[in-house]
């Protein structure tokens, strides 16, 4: 995941009131429109930028529930 795409999430993010989420969530407009391999794809650089810490603020719960993983945002 390139550092404009990281950006662009971390806007969306920010823009939300802490808690947790689904990364489709965060995606926005087209995420229906992907192919199922686009959206593993994605779904996995997301995670991995999470884990590294290139997203501050956002946490992996380590769950998944309604058909995807649950991430957190602690805030601003």
């Amino acid at each position: 995941m390139d550092e404009k795409e990281l950006s662009r999430l971390h806007k969306r993010i920010a823009r939300r009131a802490p808690g947790e989420f689904h990364y489709p969530e965060i995606y926005g407009a087209g995420w229906n429109d992907l192919w199922i391999g686009d959206k593993v794809r994605f779904g996995r650089e997301f995670l991995e930028a999470v884990r590294a810490g290139r997203l501050p603020g956002v946490e992996d719960t380590g769950r998944k529930k309604g058909g995807g993983r649950v991430y957190r945002w602690r805030g601003a």
